[in-house]
């Protein structure tokens, strides 16, 4: 099917901003691209015409960091319920995700790494389902005392070939975070980079020299920034120092006014810019009622939806993508385009998918959000279907 998206405003990922166009897309791919698209390159009796009525026209929203929503969590998910959660990230606006795995039994990580392969071959040529892109593996390999919600006795030494096994399992791309100060911390991202896996540094006590050994030694993010890690101090500048000043590093950002002060959150962008990538972090109680829930085998109480262990720690997000660019763009005050290409080509660039998705560019994956002045999602094309 021909579609000619008209009357839009047009996000543009070089500029970080918009302009009324239009896009024409067929067979799920972005075709053109353009203020007017000529008459010559479409066949009018057999394209649709969808007027945007002035609204924005973003590219489909791409969270690499995200345990779950909709009442599922990935680590425990069967596929029925992830296939569920994959529709509820669609009407949020995320048509890519990394279902992100937490602390758990070695057995289990394998068993869900499996069940979201399963569903990532089964709904990824199904416009109907978000796209599973690979896997996220953030559980494990974490400093005991930077655990966050992560139960302790889940927490292992680096182990290279333990934690290929689990990433093998899944197909698509592959991320892991990690404490890279932790013994054995250079052979293990040596290891993960010759496999093609993009490491992120997390629930971390490194010095700020022993993060910049590993950014120098190959890790390209620094996972969910301030949290899990020691806060930035002016005699010790730790992981948060060296993430920020650090300019081909990406740096992950919970942006919901209660993982992060809305001040620091200007900070961080103001140092980062267009690698500065918005995420949720969301736990299953994302898009449900304040209740008892679960994460990394610890039991989480949510109210007033905010998620926390029993001891108090803060146990990821309720956040939905689409609130958190509207956060940003209050909390730093900048433009919509610059809090836009934070949850879109910013983190398909750190794990290396910004050749199919992350901007409404020719030859990319026709993945499309209508979104109004409030960021509120009004409709979302997925491989060139409008699903909703």
């Amino acid at each position: 099917m021909m579609y000619l998206i008209c009357n839009a405003q047009v996000f543009c990922a070089e500029s970080k901003s918009f302009f009324h166009g239009e896009v024409l897309v067929s067979d799920g791919i972005i075709r053109a691209v353009a203020p007017s698209i000529p008459k010559t390159e479409y066949d009018a009796s057999a394209t649709e015409i969808l007027d945007a009525q002035g609204r924005y026209l973003i590219p489909g929203l791409v969270d690499v960091h995200t345990h779950g929503r909709a009442g599922g969590d990935f680590s425990t998910a069967d596929t029925e319920l992830m296939r569920r959660m994959s529709q509820s990230y669609l009407r949020s606006g995320v048509t890519t995700l990394l279902p992100t795995l937490a602390s758990a039994p070695l057995e289990d990580l394998y068993a869900a790494a499996a069940r979201i392969e399963a569903v990532r071959s089964d709904t990824q040529n199904d416009p109907s389902f978000a796209s599973f892109a690979g896997l996220h593996l953030e559980g494990r390999y974490l400093n005991p005392s930077k655990r966050g919600a992560h139960a302790p006795h889940l927490l292992y030494s680096l182990d290279a070939d333990e934690a290929l096994d689990i990433l093998n399992r899944c197909g698509g791309v592959r991320h892991i975070s990690a404490a890279l100060e932790l013994e054995g911390g250079q052979a293990f991202l040596a290891r993960m980079k010759a496999a093609g896996v993009t490491v992120g540094l997390g629930h971390t006590a490194a010095t700020y020299a022993q993060a910049m050994t590993a950014i120098e030694g190959g890790a390209v993010s620094l996972t969910h920034l301030f949290n899990a890690m020691p806060p930035l101090h002016h005699r010790d500048g730790g992981a948060v120092c060296a993430g920020l000043v650090t300019p081909h590093v990406f740096c992950e950002l919970i942006c919901d006014g209660f993982h992060i002060a809305p001040e620091m959150v200007k900070l961080a962008y103001r140092m980062k810019g267009d690698h500065l990538t918005l995420i949720t972090d969301s736990m299953e109680a994302t898009d449900c009622a304040d209740g008892e829930y679960a994460i990394a085998g610890m039991p989480v109480i949510v109210k007033d939806g905010k998620a926390r262990t029993i001891d108090g720690a803060i146990a990821g997000s309720t956040l939905s993508l689409s609130e958190a660019v509207k956060n940003l763009t209050d909390f730093a005050g900048i433009s919509l385009g610059e809090a836009v290409y934070a949850a879109t080509m910013s983190p398909a660039r750190q794990v290396g998918l910004d050749t199919t998705v992350g901007s409404i560019t020719p030859g990319k994956r026709a993945d499309l959000v209508w979104l109004d002045e409030n960021c509120t999602v009004l409709s979302v094309m997925h491989q060139g279907t409008v699903v909703f």
